[in-house]
């Protein structure tokens, strides 16, 4: 799991180095489907909510995602939502998480953490 890295980008450069030309990264990863700053609390606090495990606090965004494996120069870069976790998925993981969130907060996160299939080439 790329969440639980602490440098995603140096990790997926160092997937980009090792693939042979035309090679392709395939994984699996929890990632947040659109922005935190639109959420009415601070990334920090939504992070913060969801930091009984890395897996949830530590996902990146789907822009944030694309952004580092163009960085790392892959290209045919893909992300497919697989799953979306609702609020009450998410409580059922663990009694502690989104504690001390506002309702408007958690209308705003439900659906937003998901289950991707990542794809992407490193070209030829």
């Amino acid at each position: 799991m790329i969440n639980l890295a602490p440098d995603k980008g140096q990790v997926l450069n160092d997937a980009f180095r090792v693939l042979k030309p035309s090679g392709r990264l395939s994984v699996s990863d929890i990632v947040f489907d659109g922005e935190l700053s639109d959420l009415p609390v601070s990334e920090g606090e939504a992070r913060a909510a969801l930091s009984w495990t890395a897996c949830f606090a530590g996902a990146l965004t789907m822009r944030e995602y694309r952004t580092l494996l163009e960085a790392a120069g892959f290209e045919r870069i893909g992300l497919e939502v697989t799953r979306r976790y609702t609020v009450a998925e998410l409580r059922a993981q663990g009694s502690e998480m989104l504690t001390g969130l506002p309702a408007e907060a958690l209308t705003a996160l439900d659906g937003k953490v998901t289950s991707c299939a990542i794809t992407a080439w490193r070209p030829a």
